[in-house]
């Protein structure tokens, strides 16, 4: 990819993992509130449920996370914290239509897996013993691979997990060092071997654009990677905000790769997966060709929620537990407390820790339905869209900060083909579509909220 586009699109914007993003929640937004848009859900699509649930505790802090993670307290918090996820996934599940079904659920953090698989099949027995589920749902679990042995992913999959993401992050031990992460404590392909021998679908997440990582160096590990065979292989873009994670400014003592050189590791990456036969999904993700998001994205019909990318199948709106969880209903955001102390007192008082949250009004909602789509599929087909939204073509751009002059710029650099018909993100300038997504935004217009890099 050229320098010049590098220099030129390499702008803060936001990741548009939801829409609006998160820094534009405001506290007006109560529990009271979440509580109505929560039984208002019910009446909403997709009608399917997906559970969040946090667990924010770290054996160890990795400097590259800008996820909420807390240092391990002793066991009587982390007990008291369980006690308070169970009696607020009891409170919100009883606000919901039991002919509702489970499509998904997703142990994210922190570190999940730094609890005893035991609390783990508790929390997942207390959610599945008050709803059926789709065919299939998707029960997946973040995996620090640092500090589990064999028993404890047998483990798992007796609790009830179908599908493990193992945070690799790099198999070169210089750079884990240099994260403050420690390596896998058993062979990766071991690990490969234990699930797969139990039909559990792997994914194995990486970070590129860590201090001592090069080109070359991330191709040693995406090799390593492709020789197992994981399921799915997800790169992710190291979003340096040290303003939100100060842990992150010990990275810059030992010096972050450039813009260019951050981009050739993807590139270089990118090349070695698809010349192994995996095939892109969004920005970061890589799958098999048998995988459903593949089939999805082919007839362009993926989705993403806060869970990652899913399928119309598996989609759900999103109900979040623990700290800092961020629900995403069909016309709502909500976010909790972000203090465990806070959101331990705040359940153990029958109160929903509620910190804030959004109510999209109905452009918001058009933009989210355009935004998502071309984050997805990379490309907006505008009678499409107005289609899915019972609105004439002209009153969904009236929704947007559509500008025919920022678009033919685009055009103009070759990142996108567009008409009055369509917008398509040409094939080799995928990584810019969050800035293309950013012309749309109107949110965006005279903000003054922070976001990192698009490359």
């Amino acid at each position: 990819m050229k320098d010049e586009l590098l220099n030129k699109y390499s702008v803060a914007v936001p990741r548009y993992t939801s829409y609006p993003p998160a820094n534009f929640f405001n506290e007006s937004f109560t529990a009271e509130t979440y509580r109505q848009v929560v039984i208002e859900s019910n009446r909403e699509q997709p009608q399917h449920i997906s559970v969040y649930i946090h667990i924010p505790f770290c054996k160890k802090m990795c400097f590259y996370c800008g996820c909420n993670s807390i240092p391990r307290r002793n066991k009587d918090i982390v007990d008291k914290y369980i006690a308070a996820l169970k009696k607020e996934i009891g409170t919100v599940l009883s606000l919901l239509d039991k002919n509702r079904k489970i499509s998904q659920i997703h142990y994210g953090g922190g570190t999940p897996t730094s609890q005893p698989v035991s609390v783990l099949k508790e929390l997942n027995t207390l959610i599945l013993s008050e709803f059926d589920c789709i065919d299939n749902p998707e029960i997946a679990i973040e995996c620090h691979p640092g500090y589990l042995d064999e028993q404890y992913y047998i483990d798992l999959v007796d609790a009830g997990f179908n599908r493990i993401s193992l945070g690799i992050q790099d198999f070169n031990e210089e750079v884990l060092k240099a994260s403050n992460r420690n390596p896998s404590s058993l062979p990766v392909e071991d690990i490969v071997k234990i699930l797969r021998d139990r039909d559990i679908s792997v994914n194995m997440d990486f970070i590129y654009g860590l201090p001592l990582q090069t080109p070359q160096s991330f191709a040693d590990t995406i090799a390593k990677a492709i020789a197992v065979k994981p399921d799915r292989i997800v790169t992710f873009s190291y979003a340096h905000v040290p303003w939100v994670n100060k842990l992150q400014q010990n990275l810059e003592k030992i010096g972050l790769p450039s813009t260019s050189v951050k981009n050739e590791i993807y590139e270089t990456a990118k090349k070695l997966l698809i010349d192994a036969g995996y095939k892109t999904i969004g920005l970061d993700h890589f799958v098999l060709p048998t995988d459903e998001l593949y089939v999805a994205q082919q007839s362009k019909t993926l989705h993403r929620n806060f869970q990652g990318y899913c399928t119309q199948r598996t989609t759900g709106q999103v109900y979040a537990f623990g700290t800092t969880g961020i629900s995403q209903l069909a016309n709502a955001y909500s976010q909790n407390t972000k203090d465990l102390d806070t959101y331990i007192q705040q359940v153990e008082q029958g109160e929903l820790p509620i910190l804030k949250g959004y109510v999209l009004d109905r452009e918001e909602q058009i933009t989210r339905t355009v935004i998502s789509t071309l984050m997805c599929n990379y490309t907006i087909r505008w009678e499409e869209i107005a289609k899915q939204l019972n609105l004439s073509v002209e009153a969904v751009k009236a929704a947007l900060n559509y500008n025919e002059s920022v678009l033919s710029d685009f055009a103009k650099d070759e990142i996108i083909d567009f008409d009055n018909d369509h917008i398509t993100i040409l094939p080799d300038t995928t990584p810019f579509v969050r800035n293309v997504a950013a012309s749309l935004d109107k949110l965006l217009i005279n903000t003054d909220k922070r976001f990192s890099k698009s490359v």
